[in-house]
């Protein structure tokens, strides 16, 4: 029997609950099998498609509460494929460019088409003006809170920089690496400040101490929350409302949180010592 190791790459503080009690404990369970069947974590992602499809189209029907119960069983069902192709490209050393991209690009096609699909079902101009922002607005939430989440895991274990990704001739692969950089860009001068300092694992660990507060408000951006606000939206009866909260309570989070994590940045970066008052002495 094999022995599944848990993924301690990820920080539980900043997790969603759920991945934490049931998308990644599922994922793990069904990784062993997957592993020992040759199943490629591209397979993964392509099923998680998959089964997002299934979810848009009961969601096509979402005024039968019973559908919108099965299109939040496939949603999930989606999540746990979508963490279980990371952990089998981690487990079996097969990680790539082209992977990353498509899993990226699976996750967003299943909103795509779950969108498409309500705007379809509600069938007013409103509801296609409401998919497209909200479409679009969800597309720079998600670019950039994973950008974040990845650049607070690697500063976590005092890791200021990475060798950016060899340039690849996929220009898909190419566009979505410069999107994931962007914010890399702007926070550099806290990653230089990591790579000098004397004492980086003391300096990362008080970094991650602080971070966890922007980073927990962030986690409103996974595609957990928007899963389950689809179908409460849904089986509410009006799925414009999630829309809505794409728009407006989403970006709200977003630069509240972006600016959050500025502000540590700095506040680490620019003044010396302790940045614990409660570890001052009066």
């Amino acid at each position: 029997m094999t022995i599944t190791i848990p993924d301690m790459s990820r920080d539980r503080r900043i997790e969603d609950p759920t991945n934490l009690w049931i998308i990644h404990p599922a994922a793990r369970f069904l990784l062993p099998w997957f592993i020992a069947r040759g199943i490629s974590a591209n397979a993964v992602s392509l099923a998680g498609l998959a089964l997002g499809t299934a979810a848009a189209l009961a969601y096509t029907q979402w005024e039968m509460w019973p559908f919108s119960f099965v299109g939040l069983l496939l949603s999930v069902g989606w999540l746990v494929a979508d963490g279980l192709d990371g952990m089998i490209a981690r487990a079996t050393g097969t990680a790539s460019p082209l992977g990353r991209v498509l899993d990226g690009l699976c996750d967003h096609g299943v909103f795509f088409l779950i969108y498409v699909s309500l705007a379809l079902s509600i069938g007013t101009l409103e509801a296609w003006a409401l998919a497209v922002a909200a479409g679009i607005a969800h597309a720079v939430q998600s670019n950039m809170y994973e950008s974040e989440r990845a650049r607070f895991h690697r500063r976590r274990g005092a890791v200021a920089t990475i060798a950016p990704p060899a340039p690849s001739r996929n220009p898909l692969v190419r566009l979505y690496d410069y999107c994931g950089g962007m914010l890399d860009r702007v926070a550099a001068r806290f990653d230089h400040a990591l790579g000098q300092h004397p004492a980086p694992s003391q300096f990362a660990a008080r970094y991650a101490a602080l971070a966890v507060r922007p980073m927990r408000l962030m986690s409103l951006l996974s595609a957990n929350v928007r899963v389950y606000a689809i179908f409460l939206t849904c089986l509410f009866g009006n799925p414009r409302l999630f829309w809505w909260f794409e728009l407006i309570p989403l970006n709200i989070v977003l630069v509240f949180g972006l600016f959050q994590h500025r502000i540590v940045e700095n506040r680490l970066r620019t003044v010396p010592g302790d940045p614990f008052p409660s570890n001052k002495r009066k």
